[in-house]
């Protein structure tokens, strides 16, 4: 769930690999206007989460970027892998510490 990300996801990468750049994904882009995705989240009192709130998650966790994607309608599918590998060979910050591998 998008609480999780900030309650055991982001806690458990940044101990395993805290100098690892961090990209947010929303997926299931496409059921953000699914009717029937929306009435079974309100019976819940819930709602979809907005691409503000990703991105203000993002920022909270210190990611690199926040997109949203679809694999079901392949949305934003291949900007995510791109923007992967970039966060991997072009990263954003200087890195205080070198390492002898790199996972990919």
């Amino acid at each position: 769930s998008f609480e999780n990300v900030r309650a055991k996801w982001y806690p458990e990468v940044r101990h395993h690999s805290p100098s690892t750049p961090i990209i947010l994904v929303g997926t299931k882009l496409d059921l953000r206007e699914d009717k029937d995705t929306i009435e079974k989240l309100k019976e819940k009192k819930l709602a979809p989460i907005t691409y503000p709130q990703g991105l203000a998650m993002a920022k909270e966790i210190s990611a690199v970027k926040y997109l949203e994607c679809s694999a079901l309608t392949q949305k934003g599918l291949k900007t995510v892998f791109d923007e992967a590998i970039r966060a991997v060979l072009c990263p954003v910050y200087v890195e205080k510490k070198r390492r002898n591998c790199a996972l990919i």
